[in-house]
């Protein structure tokens, strides 16, 4: 391997990632090694890492080569495995327009929760297909001290329990992961998105993200947000035939959800490129040691 690793860091509504190129998939990068690059102290800082692939390269992904040609190989911000992450498809397809993959237009883009389309428009926004929301039965509870609010549980590809509360100062530092019940219902964790309205299919939200904590912004959380909102609102687009479009505020800046007739939902906002530069392989290295 190299002594030296290209990288590029950027940004979508604030929610941040490093990115490392790597078409061949030749470079190794256990948890510990992504939990390093992520760490805003001893590390570059990001919220996640996207490990860009060609699909035909990564085992998890050859399955998919024929429809996407790259592989966002996501990673939360603690090295853990995530099916999907909305922002860092923005950001991944910034990052394949900046390499000379990806020209303005449409492309394709593989991930573990499929493959989804993203729009690069002459304005900067980047718009991706996100797929269909999916509503699991059962109730769901979310807490934050003696607080508790019932939570709309909604699968975008990962899992999401949306709270509607009076106040986004209600859902606590989110340093840590709200609880919520019954346990069996997330197994492996969720995101949790606390949520006010702030007028006519318009809201807000903050988000805590398994594996991140709490972050500037959440692109399937916004989703889930958005269709919730509208069930909450008594809107089915399935039903009435008409596209619905919500926007949601993060703190990061502000996305465009739009849930169109056939259940597929579109999420739009802005993705940037701010830094690249190099990752000493050796510092790398000792990081997992």
């Amino acid at each position: 391997m190299s002594t030296r690793i290209a990288f590029l860091k950027g940004h979508g509504t604030e929610n941040d990632f490093v990115i490392v190129p790597d078409p061949e998939n030749a470079i190794d990068l256990p948890p510990a090694a992504v939990a390093a690059l992520c760490d805003r102290r001893a590390g570059i800082g990001g919220d996640g890492l996207l490990h860009v692939v060609r699909s035909a390269a990564h085992p998890e992904a050859r399955h998919m080569a024929a429809e996407a040609e790259w592989f966002m190989d996501y990673r939360n911000g603690d090295g853990s495995v995530a099916e999907m992450c909305g922002n860092g498809v923005r950001v991944f397809a910034r990052y394949l327009q900046r390499a000379g993959y990806a020209t303005e237009g449409d492309l394709t883009v593989a991930t573990r929760g499929g493959v989804k389309t993203v729009h690069l428009a002459k304005d900067g926004d980047v718009t991706v297909g996100m797929g269909r929301a999916a509503f699991p039965e059962g109730e769901v509870t979310v807490s934050v001290g003696e607080r508790s609010w019932p939570a709309r549980n909604v699968n975008m590809g990962n899992p999401h329990a949306v709270a509607f509360v009076d106040d986004l100062a209600h859902a606590g530092t989110l340093y840590d992961a709200p609880p919520f019940s019954p346990a069996s219902v997330y197994p492996d964790g969720v995101n949790v998105e606390f949520v006010v309205d702030r007028g006519p299919a318009h809201v807000a939200m903050r988000v805590h993200e398994r594996g991140s904590g709490e972050t500037r912004s959440c692109g399937t959380g916004a989703c889930a947000v958005a269709v919730a909102a509208a069930r909450r609102d008594g809107v089915d687009p399935a039903a009435t035939g008409t596209p619905v479009t919500y926007t949601v505020d993060v703190p990061g800046g502000r996305l465009v959800i739009t849930e169109r007739p056939d259940g597929e939902i579109e999420m739009t906002g802005p993705a940037v490129i701010v830094a690249e530069g190099e990752i000493d392989a050796e510092w790398l290295a000792d990081s997992v040691r």
